[in-house]
């Protein structure tokens, strides 16, 4: 399965990054690269996160990286990365997404 991140989801690692980076720039790689390959292990095991509390939507998923949420949605033959969130945060509506019609 192809694994997609959306703009808002790599908006979000880039903040988190600049935010580590502050402390520590290898840390900050470390931890990029590092959720990139999290995520790539999902292309085999799409369905392996839990479904996201918030939604109670089958195909929107989440996994903990750390203190992160990977949120992303399961489809046919793509895995779309929506936002990643501290583990603190509830998902604002703005960011969950919208039902299929």
């Amino acid at each position: 399965m192809k694994v997609e991140w959306s703009p808002l989801a790599l908006e979000r690692i880039k903040e988190i990054a600049d935010y580590i980076k502050a402390d520590s720039s290898i840390a900050a790689k470390n931890w990029v690269n590092s959720i990139f390959d999290r995520t790539d292990l999902l292309s085999s095991a799409p369905r392996s996160g839990r479904v996201v509390p918030e939604l109670k939507n089958e195909e929107i998923r989440e996994v903990i990286f750390g203190n992160h949420r990977i949120i992303y949605a399961v489809g046919a033959e793509v895995l779309s990365v929506l936002t990643v969130r501290h583990i603190r945060q509830i998902l604002p509506i703005e960011e969950a997404p919208r039902p299929n019609k």
